[in-house]
């Protein structure tokens, strides 16, 4: 390797390469500006790798600069020993032996062809930032140098994240640290928050003043993205420092200018370079002293609100930051501004979250689906959550890129070679190139905001028929669609609407009755639309952008559609169908055929033949809906249940009678009587005794009437019917029909004492006992001489025990 100036990375090399000799893996850890990125690739060229070295680069940009900073170390143009290639552009050769490359490359080329002939190591640059194509290119290497390729080397490098879980998934390999080296960076907080009422451009650019002005050298101003690094120069050209240059730095711009924003600046002066995120490890930018760090990024997240991943943007993480106010470091003592209280810093999350963990993962559905596997067989360092997963898979489905079996058919092949979301890829191949433009438009952020729900407008927006207030981005979306059009075939003209139903198939809205503009989603949401919108009015449309409230979504962007291009489209799926439920709202049975797409009714009629078990399936919601008190004959069945929980307890072996366990059972016992019910009187009008008794049986019936009679029988041969309904059994008779009982009745396995009340002559109580033994031995006495008075023509006498039961008065005495 030709001579050059020492970097931090440098010691590292010998163990880095020692390490790679020895088992063909490694983790690197080295901080921003050591030197990693365009170090180690050529010194495993140098140190004799085989094969094809490859590097994976989170950014076009870094991918770009990282190949030429290489090449221009060897006195090479960038396409001979070292190249790039990304979507939409490479730079290589014949004699190319170091290939830096955009990650989702590595991912086409497994797919491809999993052995990976001619790539003797594969590098994964900038790990730290946790890309879902990062994740999964790793996961499908480990696999292939496990299964086809031992002689594959892989080397993790990263900035910032904790290496041991990376080393333990590529199977404990050696993790090499690089120390790196800065100078001091003094950080400068807000003293306090920036008002509401300031926007964030405005601030960002006071701040960025400020520093300009007490402190020297060039500045690095963190951004989130393209539209606010416009809005911030236009604020700061406005009374910029002499000898200032202004150098804005995103992945779309030109080349030339991005090269002109990472070299130094001109002598005798400084820059300004506005920022995104792509600066923070990727690139040096020479002669940078100051930061000024918004404390926002935008990154890949999924969007309810679309469907698929959008950039977002939320507060940096605490790593993030770290990483930012490093830059300042690079040559001399910095200083960092932080648009933001040092208090406010505690509650940044301490890194951004994965993008597996954050983003619509349908893309990732179809790789694996293609590489035969599912998420829980591969070593990936975080796993996709459970309801992303299945949500992804499906999307896949619906479009057609997957069976049923979640195996990949020949459509979700044509898929995965777009380079766009399934949704828009399915778009795509079955409209061909005319929805290339509205392709790009759903891809990229919304070109007008105030433009209206109707979709066309944007359209419209884009063609140049009406006014965009941001013209980077509409000719940011019209390269994209030439692109995407490219090599795609004419098809048969389809409406704006036909052209969105093929990539929101879920999100066909059907207007539900009212003046309000209220829909119900194909996917079985609720979305409402401002009542003053020119759509407002529409039967069918569909929605193509939504605010994500998971009740009832506002629809935000969206396209008419008519029912005649529903079934021109998807005339395979719809279907009729038989409903027959409980009508909570009318409290009946309600029984609809209904022409169905998803959760939209197109066509609806009463269902006049409904069998009898339908009708009941129906009428048991209802009742478990209006709960065992709708029924009625409520005496003789709370009776039977109180009896039957009274032998439960002494162990004998029944169902439980409880209202829930009843009601989860009510298939096995009552299902059968209500094939008849058509609504809640018809409820009331069912006595559930005998159909519990049938359930219950006969054997069980026996059981309950010898350990719960039912009755008791008296000395005198009388039934007296038993109350189990209270917190014991109980039974009620006159004083004189228990003469000469001197044991007390029972009942149930555990023999509990019946509950006697005893009546006077008169039918009053007059005593309660549950040991009438005992009664006759002690309170009948009491009892005796207050009732001799009061009925003296009733027997009353001293001895009870004694003495014969009866129910009639003394004979009269002639």
């Amino acid at each position: 390797m030709p001579a050059a100036d020492a970097l931090p990375i440098d010691e590292a090399l010998p163990d880095l390469l020692a390490a790679m000799a020895r088992g063909g893996a490694a983790v690197l850890q080295a901080p921003p500006g050591a030197g990693k990125t365009t170090r180690v690739p050529l010194a495993l060229l140098e140190a004799g790798a085989a094969g094809r070295i490859v590097m994976l680069e989170p950014r076009r940009l870094a991918a770009r600069a990282a190949a030429e900073r290489m090449a221009a170390t060897l006195g090479e143009p960038v396409g001979q020993t070292v190249g790039y290639r990304m979507r939409g552009a490479s730079k290589t050769g014949p004699d190319t032996r170091i290939e830096v490359v955009t990650e989702g490359i590595l991912t086409r080329w497994l797919q491809a062809d999993p052995e990976l002939p001619g790539i003797g190591t594969v590098i994964f640059d900038e790990f730290h930032e946790r890309s879902l194509n990062a994740d999964l290119g790793l996961a499908l290497c480990l696999e292939v140098r496990a299964a086809l390729r031992e002689d594959l080397r892989l080397l993790v490098m990263s900035a910032t994240l904790d290496a041991a879980p990376v080393a333990a998934l590529m199977g404990d390999v050696p993790v090499v640290t690089s120390a790196g080296r800065s100078y001091p960076v003094e950080d400068r907080y807000l003293p306090r928050p920036v008002p509401k009422t300031t926007r964030f451009p405005a601030a960002v650019a006071g701040l960025t003043r400020q520093a300009l002005a007490e402190a020297e050298g060039s500045a690095l101003v963190f951004l989130p993205g393209e539209g606010e690094i416009r809005q911030v120069a236009r604020l700061l050209e406005q009374d910029l420092p002499t000898h200032t240059v202004l150098r804005p730095l995103y992945g779309a711009m030109k080349l030339a200018e991005q090269r002109a924003a990472i070299a130094p600046a001109p002598a005798g002066q400084r820059k300004v370079v506005l920022a995104t995120s792509i600066a923070e490890t990727s690139l040096t930018i020479e002669d940078v002293r100051i930061v000024v760090d918004g404390g926002r990024a935008r990154r890949a997240r999924f969007d309810p609100a679309s469907g698929m991943s959008r950039l977002v943007t939320d507060p940096v993480s605490r790593a993030e930051a770290t990483q930012r106010a490093g830059r300042a470091g690079r040559v001399a003592p910095g200083l960092c501004y932080k648009l933001w209280t040092k208090g406010a810093e505690g509650a940044f999350a301490a890194f951004a979250p994965p993008e597996i963990a954050v983003a619509d993962l349908s893309a990732l559905a179809l790789d694996l689906a293609i590489w035969g596997t599912g998420p829980s067989d591969l070593a990936l360092l975080t796993p996709p959550p459970d309801g992303a997963w299945a949500e992804a898979q499906a999307l896949c489905q619906s479009l057609g890129a997957l069976d049923a079996e979640m195996r990949i058919t020949d459509h979700g092949h044509a898929l995965a070679r777009l380079p766009t979301h399934p949704r828009l890829a399915h778009m795509l191949r079955r409209a061909g190139a005319q929805a290339a433009p509205l392709a790009a438009l759903l891809s990229e952020r919304d070109l007008d905001r105030n433009a209206g729900v109707d979709l066309a407008r944007r359209l419209a927006i884009l063609r140049g028929d009406a006014p965009c207030p941001d013209p980077g981005a509409r000719a940011r979306v019209q390269a994209e669609a030439k692109r995407l059009a490219r090599d795609l075939p004419k098809a048969e003209t389809l409406s704006l609407g036909a052209q969105a139903a093929l990539a929101y198939p879920d999100r066909i809205g059907l207007r539900r009755p009212g003046d309000d503009p209220r829909y119900l989603l194909s996917g079985g949401k609720g979305a409402v639309m401002d009542p003053a919108a020119s759509l407002a009015g529409a039967r069918l449309l569909v929605a193509t952008d939504l605010d994500g409230n998971p009740r009832e979504a506002r629809i935000r962007q969206a396209a008419e559609l008519s029912e005649a291009e529903l079934r021109a489209l998807y005339g395979d799926q719809i279907q009729w169908r038989d409903h027959c439920h409980w009508s909570r709202r009318h409290r009946r049975v309600e029984a609809r055929q209904q022409e169905m797409f998803g959760a939209l009714v197109l066509s609806d009629r009463i269902w006049r033949d409904v069998p009898e078990t339908a009708r009941a399936e129906a009428a048991l919601a209802g009742l478990r809906d209006l709960g065992l008190e709708a029924l009625g004959g409520k005496a003789g069945f709370a009776r039977l249940r109180a009896r039957v929980a009274l032998c439960r307890a002494g162990g004998i072996e029944l169902p439980e009678m409880s209202d829930d366990a009843l009601l989860a059972a009510a298939e096995d016992w009552l299902l059968p009587y209500l094939g008849q019910v058509r609504g809640a009187e018809d409820l009331r009008a069912l006595d559930p005794l005998e159909p519990l008794r049938t359930w219950l049986g006969w054997d069980a019936l026996q059981a309950i009437e010898v350990q719960a009679p039912a009755a008791i029988t008296t000395p005198l041969g009388r039934k007296l019917p038993v109350d189990y309904s209270g917190d014991a059994p109980e039974v009620s008779a006159r004083v004189q029909e228990f003469f000469g009982v001197t044991r007390h009745p029972t009942v149930g396995p555990g023999r509990v004492p019946l509950r006697i009340t005893l009546l006077s002559p008169g039918q009053k109580p007059v005593a309660v006992t549950s040991d009438l033994p005992g009664f006759w031995a002690g309170g009948y006495a009491d009892l005796r001489k207050d009732m001799r008075g009061r009925y003296p023509k009733h027997p009353w006498p001293e001895d009870p025990t004694e003495a014969d039961p009866t129910v009639r008065a003394k004979p009269r005495r002639r």
